[in-house]
């Protein structure tokens, strides 16, 4: 089957946390005295990691931005988020996503998270759900210098899955990418990896313009139907 690998983003995707994310995001902006903005947390850091919200959001406000700072700003954003997870029970997981995960698993496709997200807050909620041996690699925040919009996450993801399995012969054109986000959605792009948009967080007809399938909802994924158009297009290339 030409379809081998499927990509996840994971906050707004897999596990329904963007609320919290931006409400996270606030309080850390009042804590600097800085007011938050209507709008903002959308038009700067949906689908970017919380270095390059933050670095956005403190930019525009005429801050002066060290490393030492922005490092205190998302280990202070990272504990928070460590105390909501830690007293959320069940985790908040979108309906349908876990038993996909399974279900392509379980097709024999291999499975990879790219996310803005850091990894220790993936992996744990991965463990929390019994995930973690769906998931063949993680690329998260802290391993590439470039998140998202940049391809580097996604080019990162494939590298590593080639290294992993190199009797698949992976291409960026044998895989698939899940996403929410317009940021999410041009980094899979401009890594030559065809898109699928989840309407999660915005409508579906802005999806519709920006992605090759859209759906409402991810419980809707059907395998049969993506797999038979990665099938139909190696045909025709191949003529």
């Amino acid at each position: 089957m030409p379809l081998k690998a499927i990509l996840f983003d994971f906050n707004g995707v897999i596990l329904d946390d963007e609320p919290i994310h931006a409400a996270l995001i606030d309080e850390i902006l009042l804590q600097e005295n800085l007011r938050p903005q209507r709008g903002e947390y959308d038009q700067f850091c949906l689908g970017r990691s919380d270095r390059a919200c933050l670095d956005n959001l403190l930019s525009r406000r005429g801050r002066v931005i060290t490393a030492d700072y922005l490092e205190t700003l998302i280990r202070k954003k990272a504990v928070a988020y460590q105390q909501w997870f830690t007293n959320s029970d069940p985790l908040p997981f979108f309906a349908g996503a876990l038993p996909l995960l399974q279900h392509l698993r379980g097709s024999g496709l291999k499975i990879a998270i790219v996310t803005g997200a850091l990894r220790s807050e993936v992996t744990l909620a991965l463990a929390r759900a019994e995930m973690t041996s769906a998931v063949d690699c993680i690329v998260s925040a802290e391993e590439v210098d470039r998140g998202k919009p940049h391809p580097d996450p996604y080019q990162r993801a494939l590298e590593r899955l080639q290294q992993q399995f190199p009797e698949l012969a992976l291409a960026a054109s044998d895989c698939l990418a899940i996403e929410d986000t317009f940021a999410g959605i041009e980094s899979a792009k401009a890594a030559g990896i065809r898109v699928m948009g989840v309407a999660h967080t915005y409508p579906f007809h802005m999806l519709q313009r920006r992605c090759h399938w859209v759906l409402d909802r991810l419980d809707q994924f059907e395998l049969e139907q993506v797999a038979a158009v990665f099938s139909r297009t190696a045909a025709v290339s191949c003529r």
